[in-house]
């Protein structure tokens, strides 16, 4: 007889552990069945779910109960990716609470640390998982930077090294003083800052009475000047273009050069052109082969390419005594408040710093042609399909992908160089030395480069690396491509993009998934996202422990409207919970009183 209460995490951890113990969670790779696939988007090894999480893997989970119901061999691929910066920085912050430091441990000792967070967050990620209660394959778990997919990491970085699509090249980069790593435009966050906009007086080479004026919101950069632009059309000007200026403090002769970026309408109508620390003004300094001063260290303080009084400073302690010169110089004009937009580090949370160095690229323009034409002829659809617009959008807009970063965590980028610099890419050391060996015609020692990839880098290659490849495995064969890909908008270019990318170039041109559902949001009840600072986070397995995670599930699955955010609340879960209750107490009462007359129990099927 069932018992009187409903007890949801007694009946649903019941079925969940026979339905996994019976094998319908796993896929049949030696069969003939047709088979539906859906690789789990690897949520970051850094510590819990949250309710974005539960959202897409309960709309998974519904694709793949149904698609298995109907006879498919399933294959529901989960995971979890090594998330580089994201993880380093939640193990640097523990060792900072016992005063120590990665340099402290050094790279061997620092990366086995990592690795202990790992085993400790990932099992409670796999363990909030199945308390949601969803379906996938577990045994066929994959790690982003286990032996297979490291092995796929390193075949890909060398190949498309091979193919002249991945280079090495001096750019500019958002530089994180705090991370020390570069990071990419879609890790910096723009924030409105009420600052100031200085003028400043260049006085000219032949009459130092005489002078220019620009304005600019960072006068510390004035250290890296190489140029002051002015519009080829501005008449205010057309005498003073070739001619020079002295820059004050420096006393560095610098041109006055001519070109369409500076706009009349704006300001002084002259700019001050700093190509290593602003990339509009890299872009310029390139059109006109103009020198590159980087006047920053990796910590943001002036290095030794300034005059020796401000090394040293930290930048905006430079800025203070720069403006108190200036002054005294005579050499300062208006100063205006204005609001501007600075770019701060997502994670740190501090202002990146566009700094010059040596990074590895992806020709991001070259591999986006065939996953632009995929979406454009339908052989990827994006649900709802006004998501195409901004895919497009990022995509024929793409930059060169910068996929080196300075952390210990992540795949070691596979590079070894030479006593002379040379570089040798391969797939192992072994091999490196075996080319360095031969083009040196003699053994030399080699170092290894000390940069990680993008933890974008190897997730790109989920889609087949989770399947065997480059090995032709049964698996690679039968479930690639997949059927759907189920995530939020906010990863379409971090993720969905860069997968179409490198899923199609080493796939023989074939689309990685048939269609890409793109969930809404899980906000607060008043519409409002959910952060911890506003303390309206609703914790999934905090609910789940309370209202069953069948509650939870149908709560989430009922509002999943397309184009419309969720509105959550523990009200809405709680009437769900009802439901599933008056389910039971119709069970029971069919169970106690049955339909014929008779006392056997009718059959109670389970829901996995």
């Amino acid at each position: 007889m069932l018992d009187k209460i409903y007890n949801p995490e007694l009946i649903e951890n019941k079925w969940y552990e026979a339905s996994e113990k019976a094998g319908v969670f796993s896929c049949d790779p030696n069969g003939r069945i047709e088979p539906y696939t859906i690789m789990m988007p690897p949520p970051n090894v850094t510590g819990s779910l949250h309710m974005g999480h539960a959202l897409t893997f309960t709309l998974q989970d519904v694709l793949i109960r149904y698609f298995r119901k109907m006879g498919k061999d399933v294959l529901w691929q989960p995971g979890m990716d090594h998330a580089g910066i994201a993880t380093q920085m939640v193990v640097e912050r523990k060792l900072a609470d016992e005063n120590v430091n990665r340099h402290d441990l050094g790279r061997e000792k620092f990366i086995d640390k990592v690795w202990e967070w790992k085993s400790e967050s990932g099992g409670t990620i796999v363990h909030q998982q199945r308390h949601l209660g969803i379906t996938p394959d577990w045994p066929r778990s994959r790690f982003t930077l286990d032996e297979g997919l490291s092995l796929a990491v390193n075949k890909v970085f060398v190949s498309l090294y091979k193919q002249n699509l991945i280079y090495k090249d001096k750019r500019l980069v958002n530089w994180d003083p705090k991370l020390q790593t570069a990071i990419s435009d879609l890790e910096v966050e723009q924030k409105e800052i009420a600052g100031s906009m200085w003028s400043l007086r260049y006085p000219l080479k032949s009459d130092p009475n005489k002078f220019i004026t620009v304005a600019t919101t960072r006068p510390e950069t004035m250290l890296g000047d190489t140029a002051v632009v002015v519009n080829p059309e501005d008449a205010r000007y057309t005498e003073l273009i070739g001619k020079t200026v002295i820059l004050p403090l420096v006393n560095r002769e610098i041109p006055i050069i001519a070109d369409s970026y500076s706009d009349m309408e704006k300001g002084t109508g002259a700019v001050k052109i700093t190509p290593a620390h602003d990339f509009n003004d890299f872009e310029v300094g390139r059109r006109h082969n103009l020198e590159l001063i980087n006047i920053f260290d990796a910590h943001a303080c002036i290095n030794d390419n300034a005059p020796e009084r401000f090394r040293g400073l930290d930048r905006f302690k430079a800025r203070e005594i720069i403006i108190e010169e200036l002054d005294s110089l005579g050499l300062l004009g208006e100063i205006s408040p204005n609001s501007h937009s600075v770019p701060h580090g997502d994670r740190s949370g501090v202002i990146v710093e566009p700094w010059l160095m040596d990074q590895w690229y992806v020709d991001a323009k070259t591999l986006a042609k065939p996953a632009i034409e995929a979406v454009e002829s339908g052989k990827t659809r994006f649900v709802p399909n006004h998501w195409e617009k901004t895919y497009f959008e990022w995509m024929r807009n793409i930059q060169p992908w910068c996929v080196s970063r300075q952390l210990w965590w992540g795949h070691r980028i596979p590079v070894w160089y030479g006593p002379d610099g040379r570089a040798f890419v391969e797939e192992t050391e072994e091999e490196a030395q075996k080319a360095a060996d031969k083009h040196y015609k003699k053994s030399v020692p080699l170092s290894r480069d000390e940069d990680v990839l993008d933890t974008w880098f190897s997730s790109a290659l989920w889609p087949f690396s989770t399947l065997g490849w480059p090995q032709s495995s049964i698996e690679l064969k039968k479930y690639y491509p997949g059927d759907v890909l189920v995530t939020g908008f906010d990863i379409i270019f971090f993720w969905v993009a860069r997968m179409m990318m490198m899923s199609m170039h080493f796939m023989n041109g074939e689309v990685p998934f048939k269609d890409v559902y793109i969930h809404a949001l899980v906000r607060d009840e008043k519409g409002q996202k959910m952060s911890k600072s506003k303390g309206n986070v609703l914790d999934p397995l905090d609910l789940t422990k309370k209202f069953g995670s069948d509650a939870l599930r149908f709560t989430l699955t009922a509002m999943a409207a397309q184009g419309r955010d969720i509105k959550l609340s523990e009200t809405k879960i709680e009437g769900y919970r009802n439901f599933a209750t008056k389910i039971w107490n119709a069970a029971r009462f069919l169970e106690f009183h049955s339909l014929n007359g008779k006392t056997e129990k009718p059959e109670i099927v389970s829901t996995l």
